[in-house]
């Protein structure tokens, strides 16, 4: 392993489920509000391809206005979760950057970005949306499970300097989803139709389940995995 991890802070304590053979491609999974990385690492193996390396980073611990203020594991603030909420702008676009060096940092360590998809839940794949739409550099896909596009209202413009304009979106929620309902996980769909390739955006609704994931969700996302990201 070649490349300085203190470089990246997130990547300092990001866990990581290394590939059981050469490493080809690279999956960056961020988790959501209050969680850890750990949780979704463990979810990972259960799919997991043997070429691909599985890198879920924790987020930092902040006062979470949404949350009366509590102190805990957050991209960034949280005002309100719907459509129209105020939003915290420059922190969304810190964190965003902040995921953008962990995709430089396996860029350099020998992963090309073509090679990379980025991943998260709720407020992670919120966070996994803005960056891949906002990133410079070409990525694999996009997985967006039970989340929304931050700063919709700047898309399609935030996304006309980046080279993502064809980059595969699989996006799936829960119909009983209590905290970020599934109508606004479809508006979602909607808009990123407008900012990707139409043909690209794939929406899966999971019949029961509430703000979580299931069995045929993780099985969606293997096969997404396995399709961008073939053995080579």
């Amino acid at each position: 392993m070649c490349g300085n991890n203190m470089s990246v802070p997130l990547l300092a304590d990001a866990v990581t489920v290394s590939g059981a053979e050469r490493e080809t491609a690279a999956v960056i999974f961020l988790h959501g509000l209050g969680d850890t990385g750990h949780s979704w690492a463990d979810a990972l193996s259960s799919i997991r391809l043997p070429y691909v390396k599985y890198i879920c980073p924790h987020a930092p611990r902040i006062p979470v206005t949404l949350n009366m203020k509590m102190v805990m594991p957050s991209w960034f603030d949280l005002m309100g979760l719907t459509p129209d909420a105020p939003e915290d702008e420059a922190g969304i676009k810190k964190a965003a950057e902040n995921i953008k060096a962990i995709i430089e940092h396996e860029m350099k360590n020998g992963i090309p970005p073509n090679r990379i998809i980025l991943g998260g839940f709720s407020q992670g794949g919120a966070l996994s949306l803005y960056t891949a739409l906002t990133c410079q550099h070409q990525l694999a896909g996009i997985v967006a499970l039970s989340c929304w596009l931050p700063l919709h209202k700047a898309f399609p413009q935030a996304a006309s300097n980046g080279v993502n304009k064809d980059i595969a979106i699989l996006q799936c929620h829960g119909e009983m989803d209590p905290m970020i309902p599934v109508r606004f996980g479809a508006l979602t769909a909607e808009k990123l139709k407008s900012v990707v390739s139409p043909n690209k955006v794939q929406f899966k609704t999971y019949p029961g389940v509430m703000h979580s994931s299931c069995p045929q969700e993780m099985m969606a996302v293997k096969e997404f995995i396995e399709k961008l990201l073939p053995r080579i």
